[in-house]
Parts: C-alpha cells; structure tokens; sequence
C-alpha cells in the first residue's frame, strides 16, 4: 500500500489529461491527418519532407502547419514505443525480458526522480532478480546501485553487501562486454570497404579473433559469445574460406541450441544468414536447399529477413543451374503479400532476377520444357530490349545488369548490331564511371565483351581473352548484400553461356 500512495502522490501532481498514442482505437479515424500520415509512412510513399508535406498538405516542408504535425506526429510515435507489445510469438523471452527491464528501470528513474525510493527501491529489485536470471549485465549494475544506495540509507548492512558484490562481479562482465561490442564494431565498420581497400582489418582480424576467445573463456556472458563467433565468422568470410565459415556458424547454433535462455532471434538469424552465403560461394545447393527450407520456418514470411533469405536461396539456385527450382523460389517470393511494401531499391534486384530468369529460360526452352512452362507471362521482352535502362548513380550496376541481360536477349536472336551498341555503352561505364576496387569483376567481363565484338562475334577469332578471363578466376564472386557486388549469373560462368550461345 504504501508503493502505491506514492506513485498516485505523483500521479495526481503531474498527470497529463491525455497520452496521445497510436493504437487500435486512434488508427479507426481514417480522416486524422496523423492517420494519413501513418499510413502514408507504412506505404513507402515519402523519400523526404517535401513528398510529405505536398502529400499532407500541398504545402512546402517549411510551413509551420506542417512542421507542427510532424512534431506532433514524432512526438506520438515515441509514447507509442512505451507501449508495444513484445508478447508477439516470434519474440524470444531474452528479447520480452530485456525489453521489459529496460522499461521498467525507466520507471525506477522516474520514481527516483520523484522521490518515491521506497517503491523504486521494490521496482528495482523486480528487475534485478530478473536481469540475474538473464545475465543483463548492464541492467545487473544499474539496479545493484540504485539497491545499494537504498539499503545503506535505511542501514541494511546485509543486503547492502550483497547488491555491492553484484557491482563488482558485473562490472566487470559489462567492461568485458563492452570491449566485445568495440572488437565487432570495429570489424563491421571496415567490413564493408573494397578489399583492396581491407588490408589492415585482414591484419588485425586474427588479433580481435583471439582476444574474444580469451574474454570468452573468462566471462560466461552471451554477449561476448555471440560477438566471438560472429567475429570469427567474418574473418572466414574474408577469407573466403566459407567452409570454415560454416563450421564456426554450426557451433554458434549449437550454443544457441544448449542455451535456449539466451535465445535471440535476430542472432541465430544472422549466422543462418551466414551459412546459406557459405552454401551459394561454395554452390553446395543440396545442403543450402536443407538448411534454406528449414531455417525459412523460423521467419515470419513477408518479413525483411525472409526476402533476405530467400534471395539467397534463388541465387544459390541460379548459380548451381536449378532453374527450375529457381524460378519457383522467385514465384514464392514474388508473391507474397509483403512483396509489394519492399523499397524501391530491393524490388528492382527482383526484376533483374525476374529478367535473367527469363532469358534462361528463352534460352533453354528445346531442354528445359518445365522451365519454359513455369514462367510468368507477364515479362514483354520487346519493351525490355527498348528500354533506355537509367538508375541513379548509386544503382549503376543495376544498369549495367540489365544493358548485359539486353546483350543476352539479342544475342540469342543474333542481333549483333545491338548488341555491339550496348557493349560500347559498358565500355564507357567500365572506362569513366566504374572504380576499378569496387567493380573489378564486372570490368574484366566488359574487357571480354569488347574482344568479342572485336571478334566480329565469331568465337574461332577470339584472342587476347585469356588475361580477363583469368582474372575472374583468379578474383572469385563474393556477394554480402551489397549491390555493387550482385551478379546474377557469375561473369566467368556468363561468359561460357555466351560462347556456347555462338557456337550453337
């Protein structure tokens, strides 16, 4: 009783008449201007305040009507943060806990703040027992002081004693935590550089490898492991050595597996993640299939991740020539609900996929009757060839898939005058507007276009391929997501398609 007189104490001195939210009830009003905006947002439909402010209200982003609503509107999205609801089914009890220790302390703050320590005091110690449970070492420190400053007020030796040995045996489980999130941090800020560009994280990778292994092996905190094997799951990638990569993600799920406590689903997402790319570099299909079709139960379909994997899964289909299963896990996704709420970016990716698929199966259609039947008919190559394909500057290679896809298409109906137009448009990408560390791989298969059209695209007079060629070889496919590093059809592979095109 007396927790809850000081809490109604404060209430009663400093309530608000009225918490604006978004819930079930406020979304009903379709006319809200709020509302409009929301739904606006969830569609995809503003890149920025001048698209929202002439959507709203036909005005310029710096009308005061507008920057008022989006104040306002910010301002409500935030309250609503307070109460999500984290009972949802894909929500681990690691994730409902955090969460809901992270909120409760903000309430212990504002007690404290209000001079209610008696029932911040009973707050806290619901969440510590909690945090203990869990090893959420921040929150274990956090609350331990709140505790030990509140039993040294009232005298309590015993449990001041108890809540000062929590501080110091978690205080240094945060410290080494800490140093494990630097140690990931630091490799994913450089993972993402050209290698030419990587050289020294490819020096100091093995250093940060055996630095999370030591501070694993002296704190049982599942921060530091997951940081330990997600670290040394990037040095393999670097390495390009996905084998070893797939073992270092089999003993993480194995972890995960043995300590359910700690389950997370955006971590065993990663590292599955991880393993379907081990599958496409090593184009294992068999065991990439396996592990695709069971890891795709764990993910909402439709969700972000979901379309991640299932790229994943289609380009490992593609790259193994399992057309038609490929085309069947584009259909899957394609169709799906969710499909169309994608950005703009990743649903272009899928047209291309879309497009080569296509040209496959035109080109395959006296072997692969199945294929040929499967396709969707609503692909219309004659626009396609016509379409003058112009992306924005961050999404050349868009352009330059697609210009290789007409060359393809044309290629296939021996129109060798278009086809020589598009490789000097690819030359001049290649020459002006593509930086050799980035799109190397893509500029050795432009060089092989060029002798082939010096070729008069007659194979049998073919000459000075040999150092492109084996240059790709040498520089093998590597795709983590970035767009400059998409191939649809591996460049080496690409390039024996087309001479078997010619010959045929």
């Amino acid at each position: 009783m007396k927790n809850l007189i000081e809490i109604s104490k404060i209430v009663t001195k400093k309530k608000v008449r009225k918490i604006e939210i978004f819930d079930d009830h406020s979304l009903k009003h379709k006319n809200s201007k709020f509302n409009e905006f929301y739904e606006a947002l969830l569609a995809s439909k503003f890149k920025n305040d001048r698209d929202a402010a002439n959507f709203l209200y036909s005005c310029s982003p710096t009308d005061d009507k507008y920057r008022q609503l989006k104040s306002r509107f910010r301002k409500r999205l935030l309250n609503t943060l307070f109460f999500l609801d984290v009972n949802l089914p894909s929500t681990s009890n690691y994730e409902r806990a955090y969460f809901s220790c992270n909120k409760d302390w903000t309430l212990v703050k504002i007690l404290l703040s209000n001079n209610a320590t008696h029932t911040a005091a009973s707050l806290a110690r619901q969440i510590l027992t909690t945090a203990l449970k869990f090893k959420f070492a921040d929150v274990i420190v956090n609350c331990s002081r709140i505790l030990r400053k509140y039993s040294a007020d009232i005298g309590d030796e015993k449990n001041f004693e108890e809540y000062d040995q929590h501080i110091k045996q978690y205080q240094n489980v945060l410290d080494a935590e800490i140093r494990s999130e630097e140690l990931h941090q630091r490799v994913i800020m450089n993972y993402y550089k050209p290698p030419s560009k990587n050289q020294d994280l490819r020096e100091r990778i093995d250093t940060y490898c055996d630095a999370l292994v030591g501070l694993s092996e002296i704190y049982d905190s599942p921060i530091i492991i997951y940081n330990m094997y997600l670290v040394w799951a990037f040095r393999y990638e670097m390495l390009h050595d996905y084998q070893a990569m797939l073992e270092v993600c089999n003993k993480a799920e194995e972890y995960i597996e043995k300590n359910p406590l700690y389950y997370q689903t955006e971590k065993l997402a990663t590292f599955q993640l991880k393993k379907m790319s081990a599958y496409l570099h090593l184009r294992d299909y068999k065991n990439g299939k396996g592990n695709a079709e069971k890891c795709l139960k764990s993910f909402p379909a439709g969700s972000e991740t979901w379309f991640t994997f299932m790229e994943y899964y289609l380009l490992l289909a593609i790259h193994t020539d399992n057309f038609v299963n490929a085309l069947a896990i584009y259909n899957r996704a394609t169709s799906n609900s969710k499909f169309k709420k994608m950005s703009g970016q990743e649903r272009e990716k899928w047209n291309i996929y879309n497009i080569y698929l296509n040209y496959i199966a035109e080109s395959q259609k006296s072997e692969n009757a199945i294929l040929q039947s499967q396709r969707k008919s609503t692909f219309r190559l004659s626009r396609f060839l016509n379409d003058p394909l112009l992306f924005p500057k961050d999404q050349r290679i868009f352009t330059v898939l697609l210009v290789i896809a007409q060359i393809l298409f044309f290629i296939e109906k021996k129109g060798y005058n278009a086809v020589s137009e598009r490789i000097e448009r690819l030359k001049n990408y290649a020459n002006r507007q593509l930086k050799k560390e980035v799109y190397y791989r893509v500029i050795q298969f432009i060089r092989l276009l060029q002798q082939l059209e010096k070729a008069d695209f007659k194979v049998e007079n073919l000459s000075n391929v040999d150092k492109y060629y084996d240059r790709l070889i040498e520089t093998p496919f590597a795709y983590r997501g970035l767009i400059s590093e998409l191939e649809v059809i591996p460049y080496e592979k690409l390039w024996n398609y087309i001479l078997k095109q010619l010959q045929s």
